[in-house]
């Protein structure tokens, strides 16, 4: 699963790799005196596919680092899983030690000695 992600950015660098390289033949193409249209417009799609490929994959990238940093539940993760775990430990501690003031106050109201 990590290598997948390790090699969709690989892929990601690569397509940055080629927007960079048509925005430069797009840019010494408009330098010259005469510009050559139909280059132009090839560069010019190659330069939009690709942003769109590199936006798509690092949204998703961004997604999937967004549940695991919050803890939502993904494939090959047991982090929410502990969490849920700990929480529910606490909660049991809290119920025992608010079970034992309460039968120390009922002990108190049964035995008016003390």
């Amino acid at each position: 699963m990590a290598n997948d992600r390790l090699r969709v950015l690989e892929d990601v660098e690569k397509e940055i790799a080629l927007v960079l390289q048509s925005a430069g033949t797009i840019v010494l193409e408009l330098s010259k005196e005469k510009a050559n249209a139909n280059l132009l417009d090839r560069q010019l799609n190659q330069f939009q596919t690709s942003i769109n490929r590199v936006e798509n994959e690092l949204s998703a990238q961004i997604r999937y680092l967004t549940q695991v940093a919050t803890g939502q539940p993904h494939e090959g993760s047991t982090y929410s899983a502990r969490k849920d775990c700990q929480m529910a430990l606490n909660r049991a501690e809290y119920a025992r030690v608010k079970l034992g003031e309460l039968a120390r106050t009922c002990e108190m109201m049964l035995d008016p000695q003390t």
